[in-house]
């Protein structure tokens, strides 16, 4: 249908715009959208169908193949003529929509008609117009209820209108009457008797007496006035009105029973399923209604009239009513074996796209079952169109589930999942095919088992003619997938670097294609049609368009692997860009370039299988250099066997090229090289392993035949071949390992008992480092110990140095070695514990400063503790060595192991003690520059003067002697552990010269810092007259000759003070007051003695303060004098000071005024 313009609705368009006053635009608009053009081409493409017009007021113009139920307004039906030679091609009728035509149906039945037949009322109209009026009004029912019938799709048959015309009834029912008949109708008389006949000929009447009184009398009128002509002309009329419309009547239902659902597809229709069940609902619905028909009084009495006058059309009605019998048998039989597979198709509505797959069988099951069980559906045609709109209905459902234009929007975003949605639905449609093809082999084994005589009928139609459209459809979806792979292979040169020397500018090739390859796809990309629309050819064009632009992309790509695989060196290098191109290597320009490249491969493998085999001559004579830590024979079939793994992979990277690229079978003359190089390479291996085998065995007879160990002077203790030992045990593991080297006696000997040998080479190098360890290993004072310890190691060697490798009960005198080994062993651990613990004591500090870093008053208690316990442990090892060595406690040789003990305690803790002088000395050396290590206080006292608290030589000096003797005293918290010599551990080390030298040096250090201590407080007396003097004296002195005598002078001359004089005195004391506090608060004598003159400056500078309140409250005692003669006259001028110059001293004193007087200044 090419809308608009189709000259088939040319007629259509003039009838519609005409019916509805349409401009031209509306039209294009009507038949441009979807679903009206749908209608129009299923209206154009069978003559089974009639087409509906109306006018909605929301969407316009809308055309429908059935009734529209919704139209309200006036509904146009189109249908195509009775009589092709009409000279008409369409038929055109308008009717309202609604309910107007049951109303007007069931007013003509209702009140009408039985108006106008009623006698009584028809007597009040004129002569011959209520005839006309009832013919009138039956014709305009008759055509309401054809009307209504089409809009409910059904088929009405309507009636003769002469069965209208009461007279012409009666005219006929007379000329039926035996005295009329003449004897010529056998069954007149019968036909007087037929209800049908009597009864309609009188409508309504059935019910009431009179009006059948009447009847009579009409009757009896008639036969007695009638004229024979008259009746003969009404005969022949009303005969000839039941001929017309059983003609009629087998039109329009031959019309209908000729309607075949299939011819809808076969002509290129795309029904689904769902409308075809509709079909045979409503026709059976219809078929129903007409059967219905032909049962009425009516219908009947048309065959009694036909039947009465012998006509050769009661045949037609007969083969009427058969054919709509028949038919309603067939729409029965087809509706029932249709709803299973009705009700399994909504189920497949019902479920998720990803099931469909799984559930396509069950679909198939139904359609069988269907073709076995139905009587009138087990038609090819019937099952080709039921599949067929299956298919159908599976595109749309595809379709739905695929997003459309996206299908190839995506392409330049993510075409992961839709290129997966895509895969689904391709493989669910598949599935359905494949569904079909398992029920048709499945129907044609049923056909092939069952009794000949009732055979199943099988699928024998092609499977084409059920596939046409789905294959259409599939054939779209795999141009799409195959855009979406090529897309997804092209995107992958995102990624793909080459190297080598052209690796930069072949690399940058690469990119070109792909970013060209990106143009492309936005091109296709932005194509606004639908991809999944089969019939749009707009993105068949665009395809094509693309295909072209990317088979010249593939053609750029091919010449940059063709360069990229001419600058590899290997063939291993070149498998390795294969690979990176593989997605590319089946696309058919790809592989028209490739033959040219694999031959230049196939010369590049020759050369380097002659390579290998150079190589071979070369270095076959000694190819061990390469492998230093293994055999010979080893190195050799090693590197026999990396020359034939390097051949076979050259191979086996060609083969896999071969394969990407097409499967190429190799060329024979490369087949018989490489066969030669192998073969070379074989007889080496096979030659390498024999020589082994005899280098082996006369390696494994010599180790055979070796004693155990041997003695190296002086008496060092070694296995005995060990390196050829280990040497041949290396060989047998390469041997066992590779396989194919033939064992000799003694190799083979060796190699069943290597287990046992490897055991007892274990055991006796263990053997061998214990008894060099216990010999080796002896202190000077272990010696006695362990003599009888050694003898038995001697005998056991001696039992050793006579046996082979080979022999028994080595594991029995290595037992006893080891037993020896472990008790020395644990004695000499215990003595290293023990020598431990005394180098430990010299890192521990006895002395230790406290939070304010001055010396502690006592020693560490906590290390003093640890020493105490350290001291009982060294005396349980030595008793846990006793019994390691199994000596006699009295014996002289564990006196002398005691004694050696004993001198490394007394040293360990002669390094505590050394350690804890050593810091009193370098902490009071005056170079040290640390904290103080001591301190006293410098106080002022009235009975004694300046004063050390604590006085140094009770205060550090009686300290330090305590310290010194708890040093010391560390010592006795060891108890002594040698039996022979006496005393405590602290008297001997009292008597070490190093630590009393050390003590001499601390003593010094304290003589020292006493004599500066001296010289501190001889400094200070320079304010011993401020303390010593007495003041009032002093003070009284001053009043009388207006200074303080000085030493010796005894007489002066008396001269009050002035004001000035006071001014000296004062500012004096506020000088010394000043050089007091800038002395400093402590002083560190010889760098360790810390002195704190705070006590003293404090008490300094009360005394200071002292004397010069002495001065200022008499300064102010005689400013307050002066301010009370100021205030009375009589007084005034009697005043010692300028008031004036006495306040302003005052206040340089810092002496603050009294309120009262401060009030009286104001």
């Amino acid at each position: 249908m090419e809308g608009a313009d189709d000259e088939r609705l040319e007629p259509i368009r003039m009838l519609v715009q005409r019916s509805f006053r349409l401009d031209p635009d509306k039209w294009r608009e009507f038949v441009s959208e979807g679903s009206n053009r749908t209608a129009l081409t299923r209206f154009m493409s069978s003559s089974d169908y009639q087409l509906f017009v109306h006018l909605q007021p929301d969407s316009g113009l809308q055309a429908s193949l059935g009734f529209p139920s919704a139209a309200q307004s006036k509904v146009v039906c189109v249908s195509r003529a009775a009589q092709e030679g009409s000279g008409k091609a369409f038929r055109i009728q308008e009717f309202s929509g609604g309910k107007a035509l049951g109303h007007l149906v069931g007013l003509s039945e209702e009140v009408s008609c039985p108006l106008l037949s009623s006698v009584a009322d028809s007597s009040k109209w004129t002569v011959g117009v209520a005839p006309d009026a009832m013919k009138l009004l039956e014709k305009q029912k008759n055509a309401a209820q054809v009307v209504e019938a089409k809009v409910e799709g059904l088929t009405f048959l309507p009636p003769p209108d002469a069965l209208c015309n009461q007279d012409d009834l009666l005219r006929f029912l007379a000329h039926c009457s035996p005295d009329q008949a003449g004897g010529h109708h056998d069954d007149s008389s019968g036909l007087l008797q037929d209800p049908s006949l009597r009864d309609l000929s009188l409508t309504g009447s059935d019910d009431n007496s009179h009006q059948d009184d009447s009847v009579e009398d009409s009757i009896s009128l008639h036969d007695n006035h009638v004229d024979q002509n008259e009746q003969k002309l009404t005969v022949a009329r009303l005969l000839h009105a039941c001929e017309e419309t059983v003609v009629e009547w087998v039109e329009l239902v031959s019309d209908f029973l000729q309607q075949d659902w299939s011819g809808l597809v076969l002509d290129r229709q795309k029904p689904v399923p769902s409308e075809e069940f509709s079909f045979w609902k409503n026709r059976l619905k219809n078929l129903l209604f007409i059967q219905d028909q032909l049962l009425s009084a009516k219908v009947q009495q048309v065959g009694s009239i036909l039947k009465a006058e012998d006509s050769i059309y009661l045949a037609a009605l007969q083969d009427l009513q058969r054919h709509v019998q028949e038919g309603v048998q067939e729409a029965e039989d087809i509706t029932l074996h249709l709803t299973p597979v009705q009700q399994k198709l909504s189920e497949v509505l019902e479920m998720d796209f990803h099931q469909l797959k799984d559930d396509m069988a069950a679909v198939m099951d139904m359609v069988a079952l269907l073709w076995t069980q139905s009587e009138f559906y087990c038609r090819p045609r019937r099952t080709v169109v039921l599949l067929q709109e299956i298919c159908n209905l599976y595109i749309q459902l595809s379709r739905g589930f695929l997003p459309g234009q996206e299908v190839i929007g995506v392409l330049v975003s993510e075409p992961g999942p839709v290129l997966q949605d895509i895969q689904l639905v391709i493989q669910t449609l598949q599935a359905l095919k494949s569904a079909f093809r398992e029920q048709q082999t499945q129907l044609e084994l049923q056909n092939q088992n069952q009794n000949q005589a009732t055979p199943t009928p099988s699928w024998t139609f092609p499977s084409h003619l059920v596939f046409f459209h789905l294959d259409t459809f599939l054939n779209r979806l795999l141009s799409i997938q195959e855009v979406h792979l090529v897309t997804a292979r092209f995107y992958q040169l995102d990624q793909a670097v080459l190297t080598g020397a052209s690796g930069t500018l072949l690399t940058d090739g690469i990119q070109q294609v792909y970013q060209d390859f990106l143009v492309q796809v936005r091109l296709l990309s932005a194509c606004s049609c639908d991809p999944t629309d089969p019939e749009d050819q707009t993105f068949e064009l665009e395809l094509d368009q693309f295909w072209e632009q990317v088979l010249d992309l593939e053609t750029r790509l091919v010449s940059v692997l063709s360069k990229a695989l001419e600058d590899c060196s290997e063939v291993a290098s070149a498998a390795k860009v294969v690979k990176m191109f593989w997605f590319f290597l089946d696309r058919p320009r790809v592989q028209d370039q490739l033959p040219p490249c694999l031959a230049r491969l196939e010369d590049q493998v020759l050369s380097d299988l002659d390579r290998t085999e150079l190589e071979f001559h070369c270095q076959k004579e000694k190819p061990e250099r390469w492998f230093w830590f293994c055999p010979a024979g080893a190195a050799r079939l090693f590197w026999n066997r990396q020359l034939r793994r390097r051949t076979q992979e050259t191979l086996r990277s060609f083969r896999t090229i071969q394969n990407l690229c097409g499967g190429v079978a190799l060329a024979p003359a490369l087949l018989q090289r490489a066969e030669q190089v192998l073969q070379l390479l074989q007889d080496f291996r096979t030659s390498t392993r024999s020589d082994w085998s005899a280098w082996l065995e006369e390696d494994c007879g010599s180790v055979l035949n070796q004693k155990l160990v041997q003695i190296d002077p002086p008496i060092h203790l070694e296995v005995a071949g060990r390196k050829q030992l280990e040497a041949v045990l290396q060989q047998l593991r390469y041997v066992s390992r590779e396989g194919g080297v033939a064992l000799r006696p003694n190799a083979e000997r060796l190699l069943l008992a290597r287990d046992d040998i490897t055991l007892t080479f274990f055991l006796l190098d263990q053997t061998v480092s214990c008894y060099n360890q216990v010999v080796d290993g002896a202190l000077e004072a272990e010696l006695p110990l362990i003599q009888e310890q050694l003898q038995q190691l001697h005998d056991t060697l001696r039992k050793l140095q006579s046996k082979t490798w080979i022999c028994q009960g080595v594991q029995q005198e290595s037992q006893q070695v080891l037993a020896v080994h472990s008790s020395i062993t644990e004695a000499r651990a215990n003595m290293e514990a023990m020598r431990t613990i005394a180098q430990r004591w010299a890192e521990l500090d006895l002395l230790q400063r406290s939070g304010d870093s001055l010396l502690e008053s006592s020693v560490n208690d906590q290390i003093c503790r640890d020493i105490k316990t350290d001291g009982e442990q060294l005396l349980s090892l030595t008793q846990v060595n006793r019994g390691l060595y199994s000596v006699d406690e009295a014996s002289e040789a564990w006196t002398g192991y005691l004694d050696y003990i004993d001198g490394r305690v007394q040293d360990g803790l002669l390094q505590l003690l050394h350690r804890a002088l050593r810091f009193l000395t370098n902490s009071m050396n005056t170079q040290s520059g640390g904290a103080a290590l001591l301190a006293v206080s410098l106080q002022l006292q009235d009975s004694r003067g300046l004063v050390f608290d604590p006085p140094i030589d009770d205060g550090p000096t009686a300290f330090l002697k305590t310290i010194i003797r708890d040093v010391y005293g560390a010592g006795a918290l060891v108890p002594r552990i040698s039996v022979r010599r006496h005393g405590d551990y602290q008297e001997s080390l009292q008597q070490n010269p190093e630590l009393c030298a050390l003590e001499q040096e601390v003593m010094m250090r304290l003589l020292q810092v006493k004599e500066e201590a001296e010289k501190l407080r001889a400094g200070l007396d320079r304010y011993a007259h401020l303390w010593l003097s007495d003041k009032q004296a002093v003070f009284q002195e001053f009043l009388t000759y207006g200074k303080p005598l000085a030493v010796g002078e005894v007489e002066a001359e008396k001269t009050p003070p002035s004001l000035k004089d006071f001014q000296r005195e004062i500012q004096v004391l506020l000088t010394v007051s000043s050089e007091v506090t800038h002395l400093d608060e402590a002083v560190v004598l010889q760098g360790w003695l810390q002195v704190d003159l705070r006590p003293f400056i404090t008490c300094l500078l009360s005394i200071i303060l002292d004397w010069k309140d002495m001065y200022t409250d008499f300064l102010l005692e005689s400013a307050t004098d002066s301010l009370q003669q100021a205030t009375r006259p009589q007084d005034q001028g009697s005043a010692s000071f300028d008031l004036t110059d006495t306040i302003l001293l005052l206040e340089v004193a810092g002496v603050e005024l009294p309120e009262h007087l401060a009030a009286k200044l104001q």
